[in-house]
């Protein structure tokens, strides 16, 4: 049983969905009329089309095997990963609470002279998801993370087409967020942004920060 505890005892890290459900649910709750209103002129060039629900479902699934796949194969690997997407959506977190946003691009749809299961299924989506609480777009922004962690993964480079369909995954989820009008094209540019820095931050500097701490381990061992 120690043994087991110690190996894995970097779960503690995933305590943070607990700060993180409470604060969102928070925000969803106080932020619902009194918002910044998120619109640019590309959002009215993009149609509804309900079959994006499909990605955009798919996403909850994604980060999650992401997240479970790495905290069994490499400890390093989940390390950076959690610390890409926490610290990034504790960002997200701090800028809504700050700067209160949303979106009211929402189509009626019965008004849309169509029906169907995935209606259906975007129906009760709008009706459990609020609108605000959008800029920058989280459903982007771990899309990307998920991604990069795959792609820079040692065990998983080889598998090809599994580094490419992550990458058209987090396309497809990105597109699904307007398609669906759950997003304003600024959430995605937003999301895409704060990924880029995210990405300096933990792939780029604390990397390098954690490959010279190890050089000097080895110096110091071979003194």
């Amino acid at each position: 049983m120690k043994t087991l505890i110690h190996k894995y005892r970097h779960a503690w890290v995933l305590s943070y969905f607990v700060i993180y459900m409470v604060w969102f649910y928070y925000l969803e709750k106080t932020v619902t009329k009194n918002y910044y209103s998120i619109h640019i002129k590309l959002d009215d060039l993009i149609p509804f089309n309900e079959w994006f629900v499909i990605p955009y479902m798919l996403w909850f699934l994604y980060i999650f095997l992401s997240v479970v796949y790495f905290f069994f194969a490499s400890r390093d690997e989940f390390y950076r990963l959690t610390a890409f997407l926490f610290i990034g959506m504790t960002i997200c977190l701090i800028i809504y609470t700050i700067w209160p946003n949303g979106q009211d691009l929402r189509p009626n749809l019965d008004t849309l002279g169509r029906d169907n299961i995935f209606i259906d299924i975007v129906r009760r989506l709008y009706s459990t998801d609020t609108s605000t609480n959008v800029c920058p777009s989280i459903h982007v922004f771990n899309s990307i993370g998920a991604a990069i962690a795959i792609c820079k993964s040692e065990s998983l480079k080889k598998k090809r087409w599994l580094t490419y369909g992550s990458i058209i995954l987090t396309i497809l989820i990105s597109l699904s967020t307007v398609f669906l009008k759950q997003h304003s094209a600024f959430d995605v540019i937003m999301g895409v942004l704060l990924a880029f820095v995210m990405y300096l931050v933990v792939y780029v500097w604390m990397a390098a920060r954690q490959t010279d701490k190890a050089r000097e381990k080895k110096l110091y061992a071979e003194i």
